[in-house]
């Protein structure tokens, strides 16, 4: 069953919030909602039903809550429920934040707005098991009544419910904080409130400072237990041989690659037929975000055939005419849907030991993947007993098993390596498993020695200018010392610290992606901050360790005598300028001087493109070189079978552009890459090409030229992002 929570948020709007303290440049009000909208965004993110928000503004200039309308209580004045409790869709986020501004109003009592959030929680789903949760944010300018504070907290303890209590501010001695100069009537106020949570079961009571630094901390989102696999394993066949070996076991994923947030596609909707904004994809696959609605785009494919007796010499294919096919050679070879059966390697849902290994037999370079779990069935003894005497056995005798791994009938097959885990460290007894490579998956390539130099006639170079002297080996060793990460430094009782522990190492990608759409979620209109630090701390090394291996990175530096490598120089009017070698020499003259070439080849086209433009000694030249590319270019794409000569002809053409840079003459890239483009869409290079402009041109940034990147271009960022749709 799905947890349900209500989250009330009870925060103070009065006069005083709207001013700045302790050196801030932002206010107090919009200093403490950068935890709130953080909060919300992510229960708005996550979408669910079962999570809903209240809110609750005191020190309004209006007063609006059931207490003093209905009830004609008194000590509720200036208090209003800006949000019901309910779940809150992007719509009513935006609407929420255009309220919460700071009034002219002050006097409201906290206490009593934590009373209307209470009231808001006991008229919500009042027979519910429900965790509730009230979360106060002031600067605790207000005067409290602090008489009631035992009631209070009777209630909160009553419902079970959570109050949190987070101050601008506040004195924290935890966390190292404290304000100078604190006026008595906010130490008053804070005292009785830090009271209130003490007398709670479950309350928390902190400074503002601390919640805004964590919200830099990217949040883990728990994942379920998903099983993999719920099966006997096997050693030999019970069915044939009664001495075989089977109990069931359960395998869970232990590791599992992580992706960011994926996009949908989307285009302003003319359907004025929304009842109620909506924030979800229904089943028009419609969406509505901030008021502006939108709609899923919807793709039509279709297929085409070239038929000289049809109108533009095209014909229409339907998808049921379609058949497999398969590259044999310069030929294809097809299969119908009958046949597909043939290709398929059918199997059974099985997993089978199939051998075993030494510890010290095992690569752990080839591990292929993602981590398992292996664990006994649950409730049944004879599982467990079977599974943590076959890990012992294998613990003692030093050895991995191998196993053949089918997930379920039809699935592929996997070869895993089974680790015993006998839990006498972390007290958990199980197998753990990595996928192991076929034959056809290993890449064996044989590399030159690193420690010597082989001549053409076979002899051994143990000194050579390519080979590192005891010199510049002594100062890669003391450098490699120097940056040991182990002992860069010390916790307060000298033991080493842990530079990058697993739980703290996070994926910029999708923690950025993230941190990305909340804040444009939130305010679309304001800039998207910096990525958080946390998400850069491994991007470079430690500053305290650079800076004890100061000495030793300039040792190496002498040592292999590094010098800095000149920018490569542009020249003017159409010629680049050569750039000088370090040793001085002139290498043209020595090798006598550039030959002038007339042609380039498909099959080096590319040296032999910079050779022509090299030795050009007029635009002309140049032009012909780049006609010839060109060329070269829609030739790979016309001959290529789908995609097989797509990068190849990308890589031409960015080579291209590259040149044609350092030459400054953008024009030629530009001529040749619209005539190419018309091409490509036309259907000119003999078929859909649509994948060769979409995936490798435009998605590998082979645009046309603009003037942020070469003055002399006459294409503007605007032109170029229209011409690449």
């Amino acid at each position: 069953m799905a947890d349900k929570e209500s989250t009330v948020y009870v925060v103070d709007l009065g006069e005083s919030m709207a001013d700045c303290h302790n050196g801030r440049v932002e206010s107090d009000l919009d200093f403490g909602m950068r935890y709130v909208w953080d909060k919300i965004s992510d229960t708005v993110a996550a979408s669910r039903k079962t999570w809903t928000i209240g809110f609750v503004g005191f020190n309004t200039d209006e007063t609006e809550n059931e207490l003093a309308d209905k009830d004609k209580l008194e000590g509720y004045d200036n208090i209003s429920v800006l949000q019901p409790i309910g779940p809150m869709s992007m719509t009513e986020l935006r609407e929420l934040r255009s309220k919460v501004q700071p009034s002219r109003s002050y006097g409201a009592d906290p206490v009593s707005a934590i009373v209307v959030a209470l009231k808001m929680l006991e008229n919500y789903n009042p027979k519910h098991k429900i965790k509730r949760r009230v979360i106060l944010v002031t600067n605790g300018e207000s005067s409290i009544d602090d008489e009631e504070l035992d009631h209070i907290a009777a209630v909160f303890n009553e419902f079970k419910a959570e109050l949190i209590v987070i101050g601008i501010d506040f004195d924290d001695a935890d966390y190292g904080f404290k304000e100078e100069d604190k006026s008595t009537n906010k130490k008053n106020n804070e005292k009785a409130l830090q009271q209130l949570v003490e007398k709670c079961n479950d309350g928390v009571f902190g400074t503002m400072q601390q919640a805004v630094d964590e919200l830099s901390i990217p949040r883990i989102k728990p994942v379920r237990p998903f099983k993999a696999y719920d099966g006997p394993l096997t050693l030999g066949d019970p069915d044939k041989y009664p001495s075989a070996i089977s109990f069931h076991v359960e395998r869970y994923y232990k590791t599992k690659r992580a992706s960011a947030p994926s996009a949908s596609t989307v285009v302003v909707s003319n359907n004025n037929g929304f009842s109620q904004s909506q924030t979800y994809k229904d089943e028009d696959g419609d969406f509505e975000m901030g008021g502006a609605e939108f709609s899923g785009v919807k793709q039509m494919r279709t297929y085409k055939v070239n038929d000289p007796d049809a109108p533009g010499g095209k014909r229409d294919v339907d998808f049921e005419e379609l058949a497999k096919g398969y590259q044999y050679g310069r030929t294809v070879v097809p299969f119908g849907e009958s046949d597909l059966s043939i290709t398929k390697y059918s199997t059974k849902k099985s997993f089978t030991i199939i051998g075993f290994i030494p510890f010290d037999s095992y690569n752990p370079f080839i591990n292929m993947g993602e981590t398992g779990l292996i664990v006994p069935q649950k409730m049944n003894e004879e599982a467990e007993l079977g599974l943590s005497a076959f890990i012992h056995a294998l613990y003692e005798a030093d050895s991995y098993a191998v196993a053949r791994y089918v997930q379920k009938d039809e699935a592929a097959v996997q070869i895993l390596l089974l680790k015993p885990n006998t839990g006498l460290e972390d007290e958990f007894e199980c197998l753990y498993d990595v996928p192991l490579p076929f034959a056809e998956d290993i890449r064996s390539y044989q590399f030159p020695p690193l420690d010597k130099v082989l001549t053409v006639s076979g002899s051994v170079l143990k000194e050579h200018r390519l080979l590192p002297n005891d010199d510049l080996k002594d100062a890669v060793s003391d450098f490699v010392d120097a940056m040991d990460l182990s002992n860069y430094d010390v916790d307060e009782d000298g033991k080493p610290v842990d530079y990058a522990p697993v739980d703290e190492v996070y994926n910029p990608i999708i923690h950025r992606m993230n941190q990305a759409i909340r804040a444009r979620a939130v305010d679309p209109d304001s800039p998207i901050g910096q990525p958080a630090e946390i998400l850069l701390r491994y991007s470079k090394p430690p500053k305290k360790l650079l800076e004890k291996a100061k000495h030793e990175i300039g040792n190496l530096i002498d040592a292999a005598e590094l010098k800095k490598v000149p920018e490569k120089a542009k020249g003017r009017f159409g010629k680049k300028d050569a750039v000088k070698p370090l040793s001085g020499l002139d290498v043209d003259s020595l090798l006598g001087g550039q030959p002038k070439r007339a042609a380039i080849s498909s099959e080096n086209a590319i040296p032999e493109f910079k050779q022509m433009l090299a030795a050009a000694e007029d635009d002309e030249t140049i032009e012909k070189a780049v006609k010839q590319m060109g060329e070269i270019v829609r030739k790979l794409i016309k001959d290529s079978f789908a995609d097989v000569f797509y990068s190849r002809a990308a890589e031409n053409l960015g080579v291209m552009r590259e040149e044609l840079l350092g030459f400054e003459m953008p024009m030629l890239y530009n001529k040749l890459l619209r005539a190419l483009k018309k091409s490509l869409l036309s259907g000119e290079l003999d078929g859909d090409r649509r994948e060769m402009w979409y995936k490798h041109i435009v998605g590998g940034g082979l645009g046309l030229i603009t003037k942020e990147e070469l003055d002399v271009s006459d294409v503007t960022e605007e032109e170029a992002k229209a011409f690449a749709k």
